[in-house]
């Protein structure tokens, strides 16, 4: 809550499907989807996808695989300079390699 409170959340349209995506139940999925939408997608840009496949190739070569789309978080996220709110234990491993912050959540 926290963030919220001081305006610190971004949210990009992959993890907005990602979130929804987990929603079984009609009514909770319409409840999410309204809630969500105070939040506006960040956009790409063209060097968000350029530092994505930076992110990649440095990831790769550690050995550490990833899927694109958590290349593309992890890159726009090194390039605005935010930290990445998650509970996805990928993003330890990504920032193991790179100078990833994460945002621990809250209890």
């Amino acid at each position: 809550m926290r963030l919220l409170r001081q305006d610190e959340v971004v949210l990009v349209g992959p993890v907005r499907q990602e979130i929804l995506s987990g929603i079984r139940g009609a009514e909770a999925f319409e409840r999410l989807r309204m809630a969500l939408r105070v939040f506006p997608d960040e956009g790409f840009f063209t060097e968000d996808y350029e530092e994505a496949a930076r992110v990649a190739n440095t990831c790769r070569a550690a050995g550490v695989a990833g899927s694109s789309v958590d290349y593309l978080l992890c890159g726009a996220a090194l390039r605005r300079g935010a930290a990445v709110y998650t509970t996805d234990l990928d993003f330890v491993r990504y920032a193991q390699q790179l100078p990833l912050r994460l945002h621990v959540p809250e209890p």
